[in-house]
């Protein structure tokens, strides 16, 4: 495989989890999403962001075992880490909005108590999630700095919580075809972060 190729290889893969994560939130609602509710809404934002993380990840280990220079990726990964920081921020950002809107206070009192009781500590385990994801998109600017390696590790176990997150709170997660696809999500994840961080080369690419 050539650069070309793997750079076809990053958008197909993309296109795809996006397009099993558009299918599983649809058929949830038998596709009857016209004027469907911002709580039915704001989980398909998660699993939309998530799936193109993991496409990051699957993409880069990837690069890194065909010794391909990460220029080959650089296009693909800055358009679709804009897409992964507007997902990233809707999905919490629209229950935010709507559980104001209904009066139930702001965060984070009012995303513990939206969920069931005892599994309040999954939803904190998701916001330190997100601020990891928030933070490090500063990539470009500390990128080169000899601490920013702690960011990348910090980074790892936030994709790892963020996957236990979803299948603790993901409605499209609990049956069905598509929990089995994230558990494949799940499992190509941990194989791929434990490739990279064997791989001493993995600061410069």
């Amino acid at each position: 495989m050539n650069a070309k190729q793997l750079n076809i290889f990053a958008w197909g893969l993309s296109f795809a989890a996006i397009a099993l994560a558009i299918l599983a939130w649809g058929q949830t609602y038998e596709w009857d999403v016209i004027g469907i509710s911002t709580y039915l809404l704001f989980p398909l934002f998660g699993l939309l962001a998530f799936s193109l993380m993991w496409s990051h990840y699957i993409a880069s280990a990837l690069r890194q075992y065909l010794k391909i220079d990460k220029s080959a990726l650089h296009n693909y990964l800055e358009i679709t880490s804009l897409l992964v920081l507007v997902f990233i921020l809707l999905h919490p950002g629209l229950l935010t909005w709507q559980l104001w809107r209904d009066d139930l206070g702001l965060p984070p009192g009012s995303e513990l108590h939206y969920v069931a009781k005892g599994l309040g500590w999954v939803v904190v385990l998701g916001m330190i999630s997100l601020l990891v994801f928030i933070v490090y998109e500063f990539r470009r600017k500390f990128a080169n700095k000899s601490w920013w390696k702690y960011l990348q590790y910090a980074s790892d176990a936030a994709m790892l919580t963020i996957f236990y997150h979803g299948l603790r709170l993901g409605g499209q997660l609990q049956s069905g075809w598509y929990k089995y696809v994230w558990f494949f999500y799940g499992a190509t994840l941990v194989v791929s972060i434990i490739y990279t961080c064997a791989n001493k080369s993995r600061l410069q690419n």
